[in-house]
């Protein structure tokens, strides 16, 4: 951890890499906000987007403190690990709890939220909620509870939720829908824009 190569990882992979997904979470909520998810998808971008701001806190931590901790450690200062705990020690392990429980339960609804749009394919729903279970519960909570270094779990969810979104952006682009169906519409915009069709034809 004392590396340059592990302050770039952390600070362009980790922290880039968060920023975009938040972004990311945006787009993906404004697209479902047409359709039958509408409601879930709002409050899915709410929790997730909360959880992954909080997660750029941990990440500057990772990123900025723990070098200087190896720096101390390779010169002789071995005492860092037997000071007492403080409030900031207790802020991050809260924060860090938050971080998993918002970011779980987050993209779990995204996951819902795209299975009920009816716009887009739900193979990608499931990946998505898969990808949600393998960072988080089998990576996050592993490494914090038992392993203490991040699992290749973490890693695989972080690339099925990447080629989930990739595959969605791709149908957004296209304008496509599952097997090629036309998205239904609200019923109550149908009944509007037929209202003011016969307004029209009526003068």
């Amino acid at each position: 951890m004392t590396t340059d190569q592990y302050v770039l990882t952390h600070v362009v992979g980790s922290g880039l890499g968060t920023i975009l997904g938040i972004f990311g979470v945006f787009a993906l909520a404004a697209h479902l906000a047409s359709t039958h998810a509408r409601n879930i998808s709002l409050l899915a971008m709410v929790i997730t987007v909360l959880g992954q701001t909080l997660f750029l806190m941990v990440i500057g931590i990772s990123a900025v403190a723990a070098p200087l901790e190896g720096q101390a450690y390779r010169a002789g200062i071995y005492a860092l690990r037997d000071l007492p705990s403080t409030t900031a020690s207790v802020a991050q392990g809260l924060i860090g709890l938050l971080v998993i429980t918002l970011s779980f339960l987050g993209n779990s609804l995204l996951g819902v939220a795209i299975w009920r749009s009816r716009i887009l394919p739900r193979w990608t729903a499931a990946v998505w909620t898969v990808a949600a279970v393998l960072m988080y519960p089998l990576g996050l909570v592993v490494a914090a509870a038992m392993t203490g270094s991040t699992p290749r779990t973490v890693l695989v969810g972080a690339l099925l939720v990447t080629a989930s979104g990739g595959w969605i952006a791709w149908c957004v682009q296209q304008g496509s829908s599952p097997a090629g169906r036309t998205p239904r519409l609200d019923p109550a915009i149908v009944d509007l824009a037929a209202g003011s069709s016969r307004r029209g034809t009526g003068r």
